[in-house]
């Protein structure tokens, strides 16, 4: 087998991940399939012989693609009302069954109310857990900035999706029992909660503490939390379950989490110290 049919055998093993994440995206299976296809052939006129994570790499270029057409929807004032009946016409019933069970047409419908960068920042984190750096790279922020952007297109996605509350349920529960496990040294506990691929980043702040600035994989990142978060609270850090340290009331280190939603296991935890970047979250205990 050439080199060509090797990468369009990968490419088609990854295709309905990217359909789906453009699909949730842009609520459209027409132009979600321009979109992977643009991925395609970007894909087939680049040099990915560097590439370590190919499924990562396509992503990262099949949202861009995305966030491009967002744009040029918003330039030419298209009316949203018209996307659901989109996805409807699709050619594939099943898929997009799927993704209307998912988000529903009242959700599509607050999508379209989001800027372009509000939006993929809150599909690819909250829907697909893509980490806040890889975000920012994709719409040209900072991590911070990416993480604020997730955070105003999930305040209006909260008060229009009714089923969003059970899952920010059923993530406390989870932050709950990792603080628990944390607490009391229980490893085999936080390993559990721990996805394979997990990872644990730092900002600048939290590494002049002393703190890693990149701690990966379970073992890595139980070891930084076992038995050493006695003095961390339960918290909402921008409506999300987290954890803080607070020194008399005022946050001085966020935790946020990413969150599986389909298997329950941490993907993500960033630490949060620098002092702007707290006061523009927003934290509210309990």
């Amino acid at each position: 087998m050439s080199e060509a049919e090797i990468l369009a055998a990968r490419f088609e093993a990854d295709r309905p991940h990217l359909r789906q994440v453009a699909q949730r995206i842009l609520g459209s299976a027409h132009e979600a399939d321009d979109a992977v296809q643009e991925a395609w052939v970007r894909l087939s006129r680049s040099d990915t012989s560097e590439v370590g994570n190919l499924t990562g790499w396509l992503t990262t270029v099949v949202s861009r693609v995305c966030l491009d057409m967002l744009r040029s929807r918003q330039a030419r004032r298209e009316d949203p009302a018209e996307l659901p009946v989109v996805v409807a016409e699709a050619a594939d019933p099943e898929q997009e069954a799927v993704m209307a069970d998912t988000l529903g047409p009242a959700l599509l419908l607050v999508l379209d109310t989001l800027n372009p960068r509000e939006r993929l920042a809150f599909v690819l984190h909250d829907l697909f857990a893509v980490d806040f750096p890889q975000i920012a790279e994709i719409v040209g922020c900072s991590p911070a900035s990416a993480r604020q952007l997730a955070s105003r297109a999930r305040r209006r996605v909260q008060g229009s999706d009714p089923a969003d509350n059970g899952q920010i349920a059923r993530k406390r529960e989870i932050v709950d029992a990792f603080l628990a496990a944390s607490r009391g040294g229980d490893f085999a506990a936080l390993l559990a909660l721990l996805d394979p691929s997990v990872t644990l980043r730092a900002d600048e702040a939290a590494v002049a503490m002393g703190t890693s600035a990149l701690s990966e994989g379970p073992a890595n990142v139980a070891a930084v939390f076992s038995g050493r978060a006695k003095a961390l609270r339960h918290a909402f850090v921008d409506g999300l379950p987290g954890l803080v340290w607070a020194l008399q009331g005022e946050p001085k280190v966020a935790f946020a989490f990413t969150i599986d939603d389909e298997d329950g296991r941490v993907t993500g935890i960033e630490q949060i110290a620098d002092p702007s970047t707290l006061a523009a979250l927003e934290i509210e205990f309990g």
